[in-house]
């Protein structure tokens, strides 16, 4: 694309600070509708999903996945095995699926796209105007703060003197298989990495401080996970504080304590997944007058910061942390960058996130779980459909799961949703969507899927609400009306 402007020089429509998802999707889109967009990367393009994220992981959870199936051959009906493989392999595999996806956000697509890239660091010097760290200073109308989040390390005794990984490097900066990892924080970072690991031969010990893992998930499903990962040999330690850690002979002690007492863990390795913190250091948002604090840069609804030309969109935002939501946001502020008058801005509205975690089986959630809909004071119902009832699933041996939907007391109306089982992420979208748009599990039932499938099991749940209508005073006028027209 031909650009009119010296790259650097006038001013832009948007300058965006940092080149994730957020960043990314703001930038095109705002060269898309024909604007003068600067994007500022100081790591890696594509940010923390590519690089570190949901991209590597999801590679890795492929190939544990598929060991998984075959060393279970026995209930697909053939012989028992244990699957050949090389831990390398497996994790060279992830680097070359990534390498795969990467030119999508590379420097040359977007420099093709018309968005002026600069590979450096930016700090604001004025509410106007920041400067990269060559001198460069960029002007614009409006700016874009997109920096996401690096790994949270807790301030524990001993723990900055032992060696750990965390998401951003063991990717890749493990050589080799430990024989055993301690893997800090049971959230969907540590549990999606404590089966891998597990499947991948490495002995596991997940240690999360909260009572039960995935603490922002349905209770069911949580529960349900834990149990599958005993299953597998994966000892989980909830309720568990880990209080000092200290390195001798090439092996990692971690002391910890729980309502049984102290006790001191031993392994080869340690991963580090205890959280997010925002970047918002070294910005000069100060500068640039911009509100923020330990959580990330404040915000309102319109994802406007405490400075009416400057926006924040992604991890460093809130307030989830997810690639799909970075998209909405982003999707968001082009549009009030474009349409700025206050009364057509659009507002970002988080009732609906749906996200998953890729476990096997997934977990996937969207709307409200029971948990806060009791600490909201929302009056609900529970269905729940299992997978063991689930045709689709007991043909392919993955019965454990479950569907779960909440609707409103009284009413069909769906306030959320959590599915558990294989390809829990893809099925849930269908609640997702009748949750958004106001469709009632009453057209749900009476839609027609295809049999057999795992998306039926949305029409099953949806069935057990219908069957609620037919109340004992129902039920016997069908039975008077059915014996009259026997006679």
């Amino acid at each position: 694309m031909s650009r009119s402007e010296t790259k650097g020089q006038g001013v832009y429509n948007v300058v965006v600070i940092g080149a994730g998802t957020a960043g990314l999707v703001t930038a095109a889109g705002t060269v898309g509708l024909g604007g003068r967009a600067a994007l500022i990367e100081a790591k890696k393009m594509g940010g923390d999903c590519l690089n570190y994220g949901c991209v590597p992981s999801k590679a890795l959870i492929a190939s544990a996945k598929l060991l998984a199936r075959i060393r279970h051959a026995k209930k697909m009906g053939l012989g028992e095995m244990e699957p050949s493989f090389r831990f390398e392999d497996v994790f060279a595999r992830m680097r070359e699926r990534r390498a795969k996806i990467e030119p999508n956000d590379s420097v040359e697509r977007f420099e093709g796209l018309g968005v002026d890239v600069f590979q450096a660091r930016a700090k604001f010097v004025s509410p106007h105007e920041v400067e990269l760290d060559d001198g460069t200073r960029l002007k614009a109308r409006n700016f874009v703060v997109a920096t996401g989040t690096t790994a949270l390390v807790l301030p524990i005794r001993g723990l900055d003197t032992v060696p750990y990984y965390t998401n951003e490097t063991i990717f890749d900066e493990m050589p080799t298989a430990p024989a055993s990892m301690i893997i800090l924080g049971g959230g969907p970072i540590g549990c999606e990495f404590a089966q891998v690991m597990s499947r991948l031969g490495v002995r596991v010990k997940l240690v999360e401080l909260l009572p039960r893992l995935l603490p922002r998930d349905d209770a069911d499903a949580s529960g349900l996970i834990t149990r599958r990962f005993a299953d597998e040999g994966i000892e989980v330690l909830t309720g568990t504080k880990a209080t000092r850690f200290e390195h001798k002979d090439g092996v990692t002690l971690a002391t910890v304590e729980n309502a049984s007492g102290e006790h001191e863990l031993q392994a080869e390795a340690l991963l580090v997944a205890t959280g997010r913190k925002a970047n918002v250091e070294n910005l000069g948002l100060e500068e640039a007058g911009v509100a923020y604090d330990r959580r990330g840069v404040t915000v309102d609804e319109t994802l406007t910061t405490s400075q009416s030309h400057i926006f924040a969109c992604g991890d460093v935002a809130g307030p989830y942390q997810f690639t799909h939501t970075a998209d909405y946001q982003a999707r968001v502020v082009v549009r009030n960058i474009l349409i700025p008058w206050p009364w057509f801005k659009s507002k970002a509205d988080y009732t609906w996130v749906p996200w998953v975690t890729y476990t096997d089986p997934e977990v996937a959630q969207c709307g409200l779980t029971e948990d806060e809909a009791k600490k909201k004071n929302v009056a609900y119902d529970v269905f729940r459909f299992d997978w063991e009832d689930l045709d689709r699933a007991i043909t392919d041996s993955e019965t454990t799961g479950f569907v779960k939907v909440l609707t409103k007391k009284g009413t069909d109306r769906i306030l959320g949703a959590t599915v558990v089982g294989v390809h829990g992420g893809d099925v849930m979208h269908e609640l997702l969507v009748a949750g958004k748009h106001g469709i009632g599990l009453s057209k749900l039932s009476g839609t027609i899927h295809a049999y057999p499938t795992l998306s039926a099991c949305v029409q099953r749940v949806a069935d057990a609400y219908q069957k609620t209508k037919l109340t004992p005073t129902v039920a016997n006028i069908f039975k008077w009306l059915y014996k009259r027209r026997r006679a």
